[in-house]
């Protein structure tokens, strides 16, 4: 059986363009994404994010079914999630 801390997600790391790598807990996480996707204008957002009504909501299903956000041409914005001890 596999141990319950392989599928706990509490810190990521993150990769931004022209930022040194941050390692971040879920909650900086959500703040951070939050405030991205907030700037983004509706039609910016990729279609599975624009069927949400709410910035949370469309952060939540950010951080559980992607590892990236289209932030613009030669920009990016990565998060993974990372394991800090045994």
């Amino acid at each position: 059986m596999p141990d319950r801390l392989m599928y706990e997600e509490d810190n990521y790391v993150v990769l931004e363009t022209n930022q040194p790598e941050q390692i971040i807990t879920a909650s900086e996480l959500f703040e951070k994404l939050k405030g991205v996707v907030d700037k983004l204008q509706i039609d910016d957002l990729s279609p599975d994010l624009r069927v949400f009504d709410s910035t949370d909501a469309r952060v939540k299903y950010l951080i559980d079914t992607s590892c990236e956000l289209d932030v613009g041409p030669g920009n990016y914005l990565q998060w993974y999630a990372v394991r800090l001890e045994k």
